[in-house]
């Protein structure tokens, strides 16, 4: 690594995340340059399959950027929770689904310039419904959509987000067909 961390600064410390600011000098020119890093301590996203041609969406409205997207279940890792457990949490908490099985699909980072979160995938299948347990202030619709359309909507701009559109795309390029 050509880069040495020269001094860090907290400048928020929050219940999901911290924002640090990070000197850095580079080791071959001397210059030094600053990063805003989001430290995030990960997350996961489930793609509950209600059978092999219908996927179960959520509709939920993301105050940060003002819309109601189309998405996968998601959430974040508790202070060393198993990724496995935390799918299979999300899965109950956002669908009211248990799965009997889960298939690690594979796991990417959301956003390395600024962020550290790194997403784990997991597939959802023979899914047995439960009870549903939303988190105060999640407005959650169920959205079960055939998977043709799923894939559809990623080309025609209906679902824009990325964790969904990765995971969607990951499984139906390297499980999907097997």
């Amino acid at each position: 690594m050509p880069f040495e961390l020269v001094d860090k600064r907290l400048i928020y410390d929050g219940k999901k995340l911290r924002l640090e600011l990070h000197k850095l000098r580079n080791e071959e020119s001397e210059q030094i340059h600053t990063r805003e890093i989001v430290v995030h301590r990960g997350a996961v996203v489930v793609l509950p399959m209600l059978d092999d041609k219908t996927v179960l969406l959520l509709r939920q409205f993301r105050y940060a950027v003002h819309q109601t997207l189309l998405e996968l279940p998601a959430g974040t890792l508790e202070k060393n929770e198993d990724p496995m457990n935390c799918a299979g949490r999300e899965l109950l908490e956002e669908t009211g689904h248990l799965a009997g099985r889960m298939i690690a699909l594979g796991n990417f980072f959301t956003s390395p310039g600024i962020l550290t979160e790194k997403m784990y995938a997991f597939a959802a299948l023979d899914l047995e419904q439960n009870q549903q347990a939303l988190e105060e202030g999640e407005e959650i619709e169920l959205a079960p959509t055939p998977w043709d359309e799923a894939i559809e909507m990623i080309r025609d701009g209906r679902i824009v987000d990325g964790k969904t559109i990765a995971t969607l795309l990951m499984y139906d390029r390297f499980r999907r067909t097997r």
